[in-house]
């Protein structure tokens, strides 16, 4: 079966790595994810590129909270998306998926620079291609960067893992109000506008503007990435 997409960019977030503990890496559930990303690359024949967060080693909204320079803890979290990558990177070569790991911050010992061109090459010849190190500058989200590697390379939509358990977008947090309903399908200015829990702001309008769907769903229920790429109708589209 074909996937609804060509190329697609999935978000993964650096908490999901965690698992049950909420800091540092879960070899379990990488190697879980790795081997879903790995059969759906091969199966659907559908390009993938990764965004990887940092949150389950250091968030720099954290950081700056307790009194640091925000620019300083926000370096600290790129570097944290790095060693996820470079855990992503390794699980899927152990499943023999060629990966490259492209950071926006020069690491040239362990990782390729962002290069846009070499990035598609990369995809075009079936490898997997994980971004790291953020936009390479402070005060933006591994969100946006997620937005903003998939226009770069061209992707056909983002899809956005969470990790809490939620299967997309509610009117509120059903954890904490029983009355939250899920939101099949909203579009990007109500997202804005209602404030709804998604991705921030600057990444829903860097999406916007460049007509990028984005389906936000659960990343860590079994087969759920091969559902979505399959175009079965779960999570929540933003369009």
């Amino acid at each position: 079966m074909k996937a609804g997409w060509n190329r697609v960019l999935l978000k993964l977030s650096g908490e999901a790595f965690a698992g049950e503990s909420g800091q540092g890496i879960d070899g379990k559930i990488v190697a879980s994810l790795a081997r879903e990303i790995a059969e759906v690359r091969n199966d659907l024949e559908v390009d993938i590129a990764v965004v990887v967060g940092g949150g389950n080693i250091w968030r720099g909204m954290t950081g700056a909270g307790a009194g640091m320079d925000r620019a300083q803890a926000d370096y600290m979290g790129m570097l944290a998306t790095v060693i996820n990558a470079l855990a992503l990177q390794d699980t899927l070569e152990q499943l023999g998926q060629p990966t490259r790991v492209q950071s926006a911050i020069h690491m040239s010992q362990v990782a390729e620079p962002y290069i846009r061109r070499r990035a598609i090459r990369h995809l075009e010849k079936g490898r997997i291609v994980i971004f790291a190190g953020g936009t390479g500058n402070p005060f933006f989200t591994t969100d946006t960067t997620a937005a903003l590697r998939a226009v770069e390379v061209e992707a056909q939509v983002l899809l956005k893992g969470t990790h809490s358990g939620t299967d997309g977008m509610y009117t509120a947090d059903p954890k904490l109000d029983d009355t939250a309903t899920k939101i099949d399908e909203v579009s990007y200015l109500d997202v804005i506008s209602q404030g709804l829990r998604a991705m921030d702001s600057t990444a829903i309008t860097l999406c916007m503007d460049n007509d990028l769907p984005i389906v936000m769903f659960d990343l860590l229920a079994p087969g759920n990435i091969r559902s979505v790429l399959e175009g079965e109708p779960i999570g929540t589209l933003v369009s």
